[in-house]
């Protein structure tokens, strides 16, 4: 949706003069459901059980630490790994549950494009679904209780987004706190004053909630976290030994890749407990938000940066000096990178700029290997390409850096050769 929404956005700005018509909704959300189908496959029963995985479908519940039931039918087993999920949190707004809201879930389902769309939530979801119905036509305005969008990132990266959000005629709407619906309007509470919106659809997403519930943890009583997820150790064990989590379910990130990466420590450690065991590592874990332009991360930024009281030195590259980005039209954003002071190994990267989901990687594999700045900027980069940016950011590190004495000795020394 995102990608079809973007495709449409860019015609317009090369047929400015032409007035398009609108867009067929139903053809997009059509052609999503088709990527869907054939995306499916890749995580089908059918995969599985050629893999020599016993698939067997129907609702589980645990009945001991060594036993599931499913369909009537006792398992026996030595471990247990638990990978329900999570579903999109629904907040007890009085009226909300009066009123056919939508969700990342049940989106998917919708035939006709809302004229007014209310978004509630200024997290990833919530950013990526309203730029990309604002694309397609909807007008959109987005509710935020913090007092900016995408909290976790830094004021720069939230403040660029947000004017990106403003100039496409996004009506975004911080510091307001939802305080109940009746029919189609929303009354909130803004500093102190009542504000109401109308709309014709609501779309609630204000996160999710970890899928503990139904299938016997209550009864075993499994240790939650605040945030009812299942409490795991390092190894991903939960309160009691034989029963492992992972994913959404155990946290602490929300992300099919973060999940894909807790199923390997939880699979090999319950395959071969008690005689190896590994600790899950958290250190190096990306993210990115698929806004327009996108926002992507690895590691610390400035703002935990400075919670947690770790020195840094800040080194930035503006996009609108990339040649490759002004060829395409691209020309805005920024690369922020963190470094101890003095010393060009990475502590984290925040990229805001279109391809920067593909950009991080880069970082990502610096940080893994404990490669610094120095070997980026000495890596040969492909000229023209939106790569070059991870080596310009390096190269403005070089430029802090420069050592002034042996400059100023080979400046005397070719002054002498010249007389």
């Amino acid at each position: 949706l995102i990608h079809l929404a973007n495709e449409y956005h860019t015609l317009h700005q090369y047929i400015a003069s032409e007035q398009l018509p609108p867009v067929d909704f139903r053809a997009v959300m059509s052609q999503v459901q088709k990527v869907i189908q054939q995306i499916e496959p890749h995580d089908s029963i059918e995969r599985y059980r050629n893999l020599g995985v016993d698939c067997i479908q129907g609702e589980a519940y645990i009945e001991s630490p060594w036993h599931v039931r499913i369909n009537n039918q006792l398992l026996s087993t030595k471990n247990i790994i638990v990978a329900t999920g999570a579903r999109p949190f629904v907040p007890p707004i009085p009226g909300l549950n009066k009123i056919p809201y939508l969700t990342s879930d049940n989106l998917w389902q919708l035939q006709a494009l809302p004229k007014k769309l209310l978004i509630l939530g200024g997290g990833p979801i919530g950013c990526e679904l309203a730029q990309a119905f604002s694309r397609l036509g909807s007008q959109v305005t987005q509710v935020e209780m913090a007092p900016r969008l995408m909290i976790r990132e830094d004021p720069e990266v939230s403040a660029f987004i947000e004017e990106t959000f403003k100039k496409e005629g996004i009506k975004v709407l911080c510091n307001h706190k939802a305080v109940a619906f009746e029919q189609n309007r929303l009354h909130c509470e803004y500093q102190g004053q009542n504000v109401n919106i109308d709309f014709d659809q609501v779309l609630v997403a204000v996160g999710r909630r970890a899928n503990t519930s139904g299938f016997g943890l209550e009864t075993l009583a499994i240790e939650r976290n605040p945030d009812k997820t299942i409490k795991v150790n390092k190894k991903l064990q939960s309160s009691i030994a034989s029963i492992y989590a992972c994913g959404d379910v155990a946290g602490p990130y929300q992300f099919t890749h973060s999940a894909s990466h807790q199923a390997w420590y939880a699979t090999v450690n319950s395959l071969f407990r008690p005689f190896i065991s590994f600790k899950v590592d958290y250190r190096i874990i990306p993210w990115a938000t698929f806004t327009s332009p996108e926002v992507a991360r690895v590691g610390l930024n400035e703002t935990e940066a400075k919670q947690q009281n770790i020195p840094y030195e800040l080194t930035e590259y503006d996009l609108s000096d990339l040649d490759r980005a002004i060829a395409d039209q691209q020309a805005s954003g920024f690369i922020r990178v963190l470094t101890p002071p003095g010393k060009d190994k990475i502590l984290g990267v925040t990229i805001v700029g279109q391809h920067a989901s593909e950009l991080i990687a880069e970082w990502i594999l610096a940080m893994k290997h404990n490669l610094g700045l120095k070997k980026i900027i000495s890596t040969i980069h492909i000229y023209p390409t939106h790569s070059e940016a991870n080596k310009y950011l390096a190269g403005n590190w070089m430029k802090n850096h420069k050592p002034e004495k042996l400059l100023g000795w080979l400046k005397r020394f070719h002054q002498w050769r010249i007389h």
